[in-house]
């Protein structure tokens, strides 16, 4: 069997602009590399597809299938880590790696990643203990979040587990590792992912129904980790009798709630139809009582706080339903999530409007927005009537707006016949940190793959602004 020195990268090894410093990992589909990007001078961390069982590495790094009987299997995996890479790039939410690009290369195929500073799980809660549960739930209610967002693109994770999860130096955690990633309800010869402790049992065979309720056993298992210590016993052997301690039974009641320990019970539920069915559900299991909030403070550590909670406002459902498709258009799967957080402080389906309009960079379809679901023909809070009332300006200044609407929705379009609709999202990240529209450009071209495609992009999109 092949060390991990035999299969690697060596370091010093160039891969396009990316020169590899060392390895980070090795798993069931491949590598997970620390590298350095020589155009940004930026670490990064770059997946390779290398499945051991199918593959192996040539003397001029290549990578090939071992036989026969295995190129059919490795060439359908490649595809799926490419069609994955893609989904994956669209998500944008802090608490989920952010892929950064992906490209093939040595006849194979690499997924370029942020590199996150930090510790993981493991040894920032060994350096905790005993955790309190507040410190639990500034693990894990981010943590779900940022699930219900693979979830809702249709994709579940597969291998959440400690070793998956870092928490940033600012005390966030962040998702790891999705190299096992997979559509559910979706069927292949690799469908067999086990973690021992945190796998459910329908990952352990082919046929098994798998869905965002195996996610939540896994996570169900972290968080059991997490309270009592101890990695929970292997699905399969709670087949004949069920031998898991419950951690309501084990859990320090002085450090946990009675309604914290049930829901991690549940979730590890060794029945998959009577296990939480998505985070939707799970969430409000995991809630604390009705006038205590996680507050986060640098570092990030959770502390409640007793505070005064208004009467929420009933917003129509359908209506918010609405908002969110017509806002996904925009943002990509995360608009579930902003709209989620800004209806916790609207008044009425007017004010969501307005709040949820500020993330559209476009002047029209900022004003489209508005007009469809203010629910009113008043001008918005902040912006100043013009004579005929056909425009609306930004309600508040936001990072974006350092770059005109005209250039952003510009650049869009060249970058889209590249990367398709995920360009959008794309170039409204880099307009919240470019300074001018050069450096948007400079920014948004690390997405082309093709070194020479990516220069002339640079060099057309400038000469045509003018911004040379």
């Amino acid at each position: 069997m092949a060390t991990v020195p035999d299969v690697a990268l060596p370091r010093g090894y160039v891969l396009n602009e990316y020169r590899i410093d060392s390895t980070l990992g090795v798993g069931g589909f491949g590598l997970t590399y620390l590298a350095t990007d020589s155009n940004l001078d930026l670490k990064v961390a770059i997946k390779e597809y290398l499945p051991g069982e199918l593959a192996l590495r040539g003397d001029d790094h290549s990578v090939s299938p071992k036989s026969e009987d295995t190129t059919e299997t490795f060439k359908w995996g490649l595809s799926r880590f490419l069609d994955e890479s893609r989904t994956l790039a669209s998500f944008r939410h802090p608490n989920i790696v952010r892929v950064m690009r992906f490209f093939e290369a040595n006849q194979t195929a690499y997924m370029v990643m942020e590199f996150v500073s930090g510790q993981p799980l493991n040894d920032w809660a060994q350096a905790r203990q005993p955790l309190g549960e507040r410190a639990v739930l500034s693990i894990a209610v981010p943590l779900l979040d940022g699930l219900e967002i693979i979830h809702r693109a249709g994709y579940i994770h597969r291998d959440i587990k400690p070793g998956n999860i870092f928490v940033r130096d600012d005390g966030s955690p962040v998702l790891l590792d999705f190299g096992s990633a997979r559509m559910a309800g979706s069927n292949s010869a690799l469908t067999a992912i086990v973690s021992a402790g945190y796998a459910p049992l329908e990952q352990y065979h082919s046929h098994g129904k798998q869905g965002p309720w195996s996610d939540l056993y896994a996570f169900g298992g972290v968080m059991y980790w997490m309270v009592t210590g101890s990695k929970p016993v292997d699905a399969a052997a709670r087949i004949r009798e069920d031998v898991l301690p419950s951690a309501v039974k084990i859990g320090d009641r002085a450090h946990y709630s009675q309604n914290l320990l049930a829901a991690i019970d549940w979730a590890l539920t060794p029945n998959e139809e009577q296990r939480p069915q998505s985070v939707a559900d799970f969430r409000p299991a995991l809630s604390t009582s009705q006038d205590t909030v996680i507050v986060y403070e640098k570092p990030l550590v959770a502390t409640a706080q007793r505070v005064s909670v208004p009467p929420p406002v009933e917003l129509d459902r359908e209506a918010v339903k609405r908002i969110e498709a017509e806002l996904a258009r925009h943002m990509g799967p995360i608009a579930a999530v902003v709209i989620k957080s800004a209806a916790k402080k609207a008044v009425s389906m007017a004010s969501l409007a307005e709040t949820l309009a500020k993330e559209i960079p476009d002047d029209k379809e900022r004003a489209a927005f508005l007009k469809k679901f203010s629910g009113d023909k008043s001008t918005p809070t902040g912006a100043p009537s013009s004579p005929t009332g056909s425009r609306l300006q930004p309600q508040a200044p936001t990072a974006a707006s350092r770059i005109d609407p005209i250039t952003l929705s510009e650049a869009e379009g060249a970058l889209s016949k590249y990367i398709g609709a995920v360009a959008k999202v794309v170039v409204k990240r880099a307009a919240a940190k470019a300074r001018d529209a050069r450096e948007l450009y400079l920014l948004i071209a690390d997405e082309i793959e093709d070194q020479n495609e990516r220069k002339a992009f640079i060099r057309k999109a400038l000469s045509v602004s003018g911004r040379e």
